[in-house]
């Protein structure tokens, strides 16, 4: 979301590639071959004013001098792909087996076996979501206190153990129990990742790895799909019904995962050996050398605090002020409310619609590949563009006509036309057409894309008008400044937003 510029005479292009820096880091093209050139560090340039705090994890491999090819750059983070960021996807994909498979419990015909309305549905969700809200800030403080690479795992095995028990639901009030402490668990879940990720990339490299993450979650909702087809032909088996077989089975895999990811997940860069990965870890010196030099060049503050380091309240509150932060917390209150309620009812509609349970959960599988296409696409878009907000808008331009289809679609129509604040859109008054909740889903998207735009115009603002200020200062008064300032992450005078 951020990029530091600590160039001297740097404009308002900033990091935009793992390779691409500022004046104080120089690729000497004079010396080495194009296929060989040295990404080097100037220990004299306001960067090292900065060195990373004595107890971060990698403080024994920080060299300002250290220098390595693009070529081995390159290498390296394809190792990291293979090693973390597959990984986490892997995760991902638990998380997803035991938070999606409600979709098709529901085509299992679970609420008439429970005696469960359309809205004691919403409750539950609700239910879910606010536990989940809740639960996300004291996750990552956790997280940041104990490693995520310890905290993940509990997370995950915990979750296991609740969704197993779902398959013993007997009527409203363990269902929401559930869905209550399932919130409570997987909150922070997918924060705690991020942050995780962040040890090992670079901020122009994390957002096609985020890419990965969420496709991972599509992806997920394909092979739970086809596994729900299985399972839920188990129905009658020792008397219990598909859906029950559903929840044991993908909660008891999601608990293996969990167990397996405690002894894999290494807590960072430089703390990868251990008796399941190697004696001499993952990487050699050199290779831990490369890793952490170019995270911290490519953002100073990460050595500010190392990885096993809380969190205190005033930092918090501080975040919580901040007032450029804002547009970021409007826009993720609000940019999936178009399509989420859709996509929850999905299952539903289709069973309303005459298909089968088996054939339900199937015809879902096409709305998740688009989702996985158009998720590679875009975001390989706004890297091309290096633009995030007005790319954005195309989530709000897609669902936007959608929505007046179904709103405007007669209820004589084909069957093959069919968060907090999105469980509760689509209610049981509004059957079987939600035309209420549709008319409300197409006023939100209208509402976002302005909101996508207000941000992008608001940052631009903000990024241009510290430039004026930083471009007329000399070197000796950003050094000055640099050295002096009191001002803090997004603060500073030499810090432009990615937008």
């Amino acid at each position: 979301m951020h990029t530091h510029d600590s160039s001297p005479d740097s404009g308002s292009e900033h990091r935009q590639h793992s390779m691409k820096v500022p004046e104080a880091v120089i690729t000497d093209t004079k010396l080495f071959s194009k296929s060989e050139a040295r990404v080097t560090f100037d220990s004299a340039s306001l960067d090292s004013l900065q060195p990373p705090i004595d107890s971060y994890e990698g403080r024994h491999r920080y060299d300002p001098e250290f220098e390595w090819t693009p070529a081995e750059e390159k290498k390296l983070v394809r190792k990291i792909d293979y090693k973390i960021c597959a990984f986490v996807c892997f995760m991902f994909f638990a998380l997803q087996l035991d938070r999606g498979n409600i979709s098709q419990a529901l085509s299992d015909n679970m609420l008439d076996d429970l005696g469960l309305t359309t809205n004691d549905y919403n409750m539950g969700q609700t239910i879910f979501y606010l536990t989940f809200l809740c639960a996300e800030l004291p996750s990552q403080l956790i997280s940041k206190k104990i490693g995520p690479d310890n905290w993940i795992p509990i997370q995950m095995v915990s979750w296991s153990l609740v969704a197993s028990m779902q398959a013993f639901l007997s009527g409203r009030g363990s269902f929401w129990a559930c869905r209550a402490l399932l919130g409570l668990i997987e909150g922070g879940f997918i924060p705690d990742n991020i942050l995780y990720l962040s040890y090992w990339y670079t901020g122009a490299e994390l957002p096609i790895r985020l890419s990965f993450f969420w496709v991972a979650y599509q992806t997920t909702s394909i092979v739970s799909a086809f596994m729900a087809f299985g399972i839920l032909h188990m129905r009658g088996i020792n008397g219990l019904a598909g859906w029950r077989w559903l929840f044991a089975l993908e909660g008891l895999l999601t608990g293996l995962i969990g167990i397996v990811s405690y002894f894999y997940l290494p807590p960072s860069p430089t703390q990868t050996a251990s008796k399941l990965r190697g004696k001499d870890g993952w990487f050699s010196e050199r290779e831990e050398k490369i890793m952490v030099n170019r995270v911290l060049r490519d953002d100073p503050s990460k050595g500010d605090m190392h990885n096993r380091q809380g969190l205190s309240p005033k930092m918090f509150w501080q975040c919580l002020c901040d007032f450029h932060m804002w547009p970021i917390y409007l826009l993720g209150l609000t940019w999936a409310l178009p399509s989420t309620p859709v996509a929850a009812y999905l299952t539903l509609n289709l069973k309303a619609a005459g298909f089968g349970t088996f054939e339900t959960n199937l015809l879902t599988i096409p709305a998740y590949v688009l989702f996985i296409v158009n998720l590679l696409f875009w975001t390989w878009v706004s890297e091309k563009l290096n633009d995030r907000f007005l790319v954005a808008t195309v989530s709000q331009v897609w669902a936007l006509p959608l929505l007046i289809a179904l709103e405007c679609l007669p209820a004589t129509r084909n069957s093959w036309a069919s968060g907090i604040i999105s469980s509760n859109v689509y209610r049981t008054s509004d059957k079987p057409l939600y035309r209420r909740g549709n008319k409300a889903l197409i006023a939100i998207a209208c509402y976002n894309l302005v909101l996508f735009v207000g941000a992008k115009y608001f940052y631009v603002t903000v990024n241009r008008k510290r430039e004026i200020v930083w471009s007329a200062m000399s070197k000796e008064e950003k050094q000055h400044y640099l050295t002096t300032t009191t001002d803090q992450g997004n603060k500073r005078l030499d810090f432009r937003f990615a937008h």
